[in-house]
């Protein structure tokens, strides 16, 4: 009929970490139940992340001189109980026990203890029922306990019955007899002419409502209702028993039927089938362990200077139901003890880790005693007491207290961006001025200063400088599939284009001048037939190189969240480094190369030599590229981009104004000096 104990110690645990308390003080009667208590709850504690602050076996009350006795002489063994950290204390014992522990209480004032202000979790074998000689002993310090009882229900008529007890009931009833006497303070003897008696006589008529609750309560307490749902299981399994045997019964004397006799033995098997309901409203029904079904209330006391005791249910201990529904309870309805100010008492080892720290293991203690360590960066802690920092998704990141995620700002090169404006404006406007340029080429075509240095030549590096200035469009905008795969491999392409006829300018003069030489071998390489071949050559190898780098590892869309913090960088991956440091290496050599070639040719004697113009040209172009790789590779997200647009601009204005400003100079502002006659005046002033 009594639950099973191991119950009770289950939603104890869950009680603990329902409220946090992971740092709570033992306290179990010193006998053989006290040794399995602490065998079983030691470990349960320990695997649900709960430690002792300490042990304390509690003596039994026997008799008050013996126990008293102990307490004094070990008086040291147990001033613990005062003196510790923690706030909670779980009690495990029977009513003597709980006798001994409320002398402690009553000697503590005289060894100069303060008041002991703590929360007391007590099981179900423990009531606050006093002797009477214990009435005047103070019980504040359980005031707010919290303790797992025994379901109870209260049945009809039973607070009637209580009210109609007298101990004249039963004249051999000793038990009502002397709990009368000892309760009201009065004698039920009546005195004699002889003896004058101590105590008043009671009338009998003393009202048990009258007292207080420490002494006695009115409402049926869990073990009563369990000695009551006990008697009506019995009698409803001897109803079956009867039912059972209706078939069989017999006569006696041949006057009435005599009911069979039943063993003890026989009831199990009809009990174990029983189910009613109590006039309380509640199922009585046993499971398949012939344990009675049935639950605890959590209940708190509330324990008043005039003795009265309220008992309060604020939740229930279910354990026939899923582990996460077992345990309910009303917490605004809890009272706590007064020292706490009705604010939930904490115990724990140390104060809590509290978001955006983790827990880190105290050498020597116990594991619920740790220190604090703040998150490492890029990782946060959102509760208390974390064993360790969690890292936030790729599209959120940590904000500076580190006790959240937040979502990353998306940052990517855009056309509304100061930024992005100012490079679409220079685009435009180089565009315009190269559009502009190779008008005024087409419009001259047939001028001395266009025809003297290849004019077609000069047509396709305008065109590729134009590219040029356009592909900055692609790096510009959110990444794309198509924009990922275009970026690098046309830019690459269109500027190869552009330096491969640079390079075939330059090779032009000097096979030029080489061809005048008499007996020269050149003069067959002189024509358009050689530069084309070398705009050819060079266009196709980069191309070959770009073909292969789409066909192996080609570039795509691609987030970046480790570069910025905070940021979540859209960009396009570049697949293949080594593809991409041999496009840009390819560009290098041709660059190079063209400088060397127009270095050595620079002085030349040729009309409108362009070659001087050109090695200008080409060591603007090396030196902004030259400090385009540190700058590359120094910066990260859209200021990355930003760079290498900056350098494809520059580097391209570069070729634009140094080899083509002179000309249009002498085209628009000096149309004098664009005659064959000036060509040949001058040309013969350089040979003199």
């Amino acid at each position: 009929m009594v639950p099973n104990e191991t119950y009770q110690h289950m939603g104890i645990v869950q009680l603990l970490q329902h409220f946090g308390w992971t740092w709570i003080g033992l306290l179990a009667v010193d006998d053989d139940r006290g040794d399995r208590f602490l065998q079983t709850i030691v470990p349960m504690l320990s695997q649900n992340d709960i430690c002792s602050d300490f042990i304390v076996r509690l003596p039994k009350w026997n008799y008050l001189d013996e126990i008293l006795n102990r307490i004094l002489q070990q008086w040291e063994y147990y001033e613990v109980i005062f003196n510790r950290k923690a706030n909670v204390y779980f009690v495990y014992g029977e009513p003597p026990s709980f006798q001994g522990l409320r002398l402690l209480l009553f000697l503590a004032p005289f060894f100069k203890l303060p008041p002991l202000g703590k929360v007391w979790i007590v099981t179900s074998h423990w009531d606050f029922e006093s002797l009477s000689i214990q009435k005047i002993w103070d019980i504040q310090a359980f005031h707010g306990s919290i303790s797992f009882t025994v379901h109870s229900n209260q049945p009809v008529g039973f607070q009637r019955f209580i009210q109609m007890v007298k101990p004249s009931w039963s004249k051999y009833d000793g038990f009502i007899q002397d709990f009368w006497e000892q309760t009201f303070n009065c004698s039920l003897k009546m005195p004699t002419e002889n003896k004058v008696e101590e105590k008043k006589t009671c009338t009998g008529e003393e009202k048990l409502e009258s007292l207080p609750g420490i002494l006695f309560e009115m409402n049926m307490v869990g073990h009563s209702y369990n000695v009551y749902n006990a008697v009506y299981a019995v009698a409803h399994a001897l109803y079956a028993v009867y039912k059972s045997y209706f078939r069989h019964r017999r006569m006696v004397d041949g006057r009435k039927y005599a009911f069979p006799e039943v063993q003890p033995w026989q009831v199990h098997h009809f009990l174990k089938h029983i189910i009613f309901n109590n006039s309380a409203g509640d199922s009585v029904y046993f499971n398949e362990n012939r344990e009675l079904v049935t639950g605890f209330d959590v209940t708190n006391w509330m324990l008043f200077p005039n003795g009265s005791v309220v008992r309060v249910k604020v939740g229930s201990l279910k354990p026939q139901v899923p582990p996460a529904k077992q345990l309910t309870t009303k917490d605004d309805q809890i009272t706590w003890h007064p020292c706490f100010n009705q604010v939930l008492p904490i115990s724990v080892c140390n104060d809590y880790c509290y978001p955006g720290y983790s827990r880190k293991k105290k050498e020597g203690e116990k594991f619920c005693c740790y220190d604090c360590s703040q998150c490492p960066e890029g990782k946060i802690s959102y509760q208390n007491d974390m064993d360790n920092c969690v890292s936030c998704q790729a599209d959120q990141h940590p904000n500076n207290d580190q006790t959240r995620c937040i979502p990353r700002v998306i940052s990517y090169l855009s056309y509304k961006e100061d930024l992005g404006i100012l490079l679409v404006i220079l685009a435009i406007s180089f565009s315009l001025i190269t559009t502009l340029v190779l008008g005024t080429f087409v419009k001259y075509k047939d001028t001395p200063i266009v025809k003297a240095n290849n004019r077609t030549l000069t047509y396709i590096l305008l065109v590729a400088l134009l590219l040029c200035f356009l592909c900055s469009f692609l790096f510009i905008g959110q990444p794309g599939k198509v924009t990922c795969l275009l970026r690098q491999t046309a830019f690459g392409i269109i500027f190869s284009l552009a330096l491969s006829s640079v390079l075939a300018k330059t090779i032009t003069v000097v096979v030029a001048f080489m061809a005048t030489k008499p007996g020269g071998k050149m003069r067959k390489w002189v024509g358009k037939g050689l530069s084309n071949f070398i705009v050819l050559a060079c266009s196709f190898i980069q191309a070959g190189i770009c073909t292969l780098w789409l066909s192996t590892s080609p570039p795509f869309p691609d987030i970046d969240t480790h570069s910025l913090s905070g940021e979540m960088i859209l960009e396009c991956n570049e697949g293949s480094a080594t593809m991409l440091y041999c496009a840009f290496g390819y560009m290098g050599i041709l660059s190079i190369v063209s400088f060397i070639v127009a270095f050595f040719a620079r002085k030349l004697p040729d009309t409108f030599n362009e070659a001087k113009f050109i090695t200008f040209s080409m060591l603007v172009f090396c030196s902004v590229w030259l400090s385009f790789v540190p700058t590359y590779l120094s910066t990260k997200g859209k200021y990355m981009v930003a760079v290498e647009i900056f350098s494809i601009l520059s580097s391209s204005a570069g070729l634009l104004g140094c080899i083509f400003s002179p000309k249009c100079y002498i085209i628009v502002l000096r149309p004098e000096m664009n005659t064959r006659e000036q060509l040949t005046r001058r040309e013969k002033n350089e040979r003199i």
